[in-house]
């Protein structure tokens, strides 16, 4: 199987038929909104702890607990969509999104801050299951991969929008009335959802495969995917962790809110470039050799961040966003290399549901550690954290070959 190309993507768009357009269309749409959703939250983090005087563990578990949810109900959400529709369920997931920033907006206090973000998080877990699924079935064979690349790229589109958005939003107004705003948002989108959606029967076609393709699955040796989730999983930990600790050492170094958000944003603009390029990478030197590239240069650039004032660490964090967003794309696309094409939609809910529970388990790990250790000591075990991929993604090689 070979690698995508620049020209795959460009190529895509003309070629769709009207459900294929509606396809691609409603799960970008829906995965740049529930992304972006999840990713204020960092924004938010510094205003909380001030407004209800949090501890930095008490802040992860507000993160927590939305990607929490968001984790647990993947595999759920999708099961209710083969039973009462994709459109009904992923319309109604990012209802509830919305719902939970206007809930979150309206809060009075951590535990009714930490109910609105679950509610968030529930409607978020409808989203990657139902989204790709609704993509994979739209289309079949290589352009299937063309068509997943265009939709986990919309993804970072929705993390660089709405957090600069609200940066942009609390210049204005409060974070109150600009959480509701945003959360109203979702409600207009999940209607969109739900009318723009289009009704495929449920179950993928077939294809028949060569005889080299079935004996180059059956050579596939058994740790290989449990190995690529176990990756996955630490290369997330990493990211949210240091995402946690992102908006304090800014501040450490004197950043305002508004600087904070340009920040956030600088980060997830080098990630949405990172997941993009680093396809083109994986085709030069193979998955095992860009995780290799992107992680050493994760932990490089978090260290670099120790000794530069703050106006030189705005210019690092478009780098760093790409290397530490960069490795999920090269994982994300390995998935069906390494599992049968009957198990690729159970396999990348088993991929999701690892990744994001992870993501949901180190905001609290790590936020312990910062209260315990301090700021620079906690990014510090965190740059350390992230090379545990290196020896872990050796085992893969010749697994993983060039494509």
């Amino acid at each position: 199987m070979r690698r995508l190309q620049w020209e795959d993507f460009t190529a895509l768009a003309p070629q769709m038929s009207g459900d294929q357009r509606r396809a691609v269309s409603v799960a970008g749409l829906a995965h740049a909104l529930h992304d972006g959703y999840t990713d204020l939250v960092y924004i938010m983090l510094p205003l909380w702890q001030t407004e209800f005087a949090l501890t930095y563990a008490a802040l992860g578990l507000l993160r927590s607990v939305l990607v929490g949810a968001m984790a647990c109900l993947q595999i759920p959400a999708g099961i209710a969509a083969e039973r009462f529709g994709a459109a009904a369920i992923l319309a109604i997931g990012t209802a509830l999104a919305g719902l939970g920033f206007c809930f979150a907006g309206a809060s009075a206090g951590f535990t009714t801050l930490l109910g609105a973000l679950l509610i968030c998080g529930i409607g978020s877990s409808t989203q990657h299951p139902i989204a790709s699924a609704l993509v994979a079935r739209a289309f079949a064979g290589p352009r299937s991969l063309k068509a997943l690349g265009t939709y986990n790229f919309t993804g970072d589109l929705g993390k660089m929008t709405l957090p600069a958005t609200l940066s942009l939003m609390l210049l204005v107004v409060a974070w109150r009335p600009a959480l509701a705003i945003l959360g109203s948002v979702g409600l207009v989108v999940a209607v969109v959802i739900y009318v723009a959606t289009p009704r495929f029967k449920h179950g993928v076609i077939a294809h028949p495969r060569s005889n080299a393709h079935a004996a180059q699955e059956r050579k596939r040796p058994h740790y290989a995917f449990p190995l690529l989730v176990a990756i996955g999983v630490i290369d997330t930990a990493t990211r949210m962790a240091f995402l946690l600790f992102l908006p304090f050492v800014l501040r450490n170094k004197g950043a305002s809110e508004q600087t904070i958000g340009l920040a956030l944003t600088l980060v997830f603009t080098g990630g949405a470039a990172g997941k993009l390029a680093c396809t083109f990478i994986g085709a030069r030197i193979g998955a095992v050799g860009t995780v290799w590239l992107t992680e050493s240069s994760t932990a490089a650039a978090i260290l670099a961040l120790f000794p530069l004032p703050l106006e030189a660490a705005l210019l690092v964090l478009p780098l760093l966003g790409i290397a530490l967003n960069g490795t999920s794309s090269v994982l994300y696309g390995s998935v069906p290399d390494l599992v049968p094409a009957q198990w690729r939609s159970r396999a990348l809910s088993i991929f999701y549901t690892g990744v994001i529970g992870s993501g949901a388990v180190a905001p609290i790990l790590f936020g312990r550690v910062g209260d315990m250790l301090g700021v620079w000591r906690a990014l510090m075990l965190v740059a350390a954290f992230v090379l545990l991929t290196l020896p872990l993604s050796a085992l893969l090689r010749g697994v993983l070959a060039r494509k």
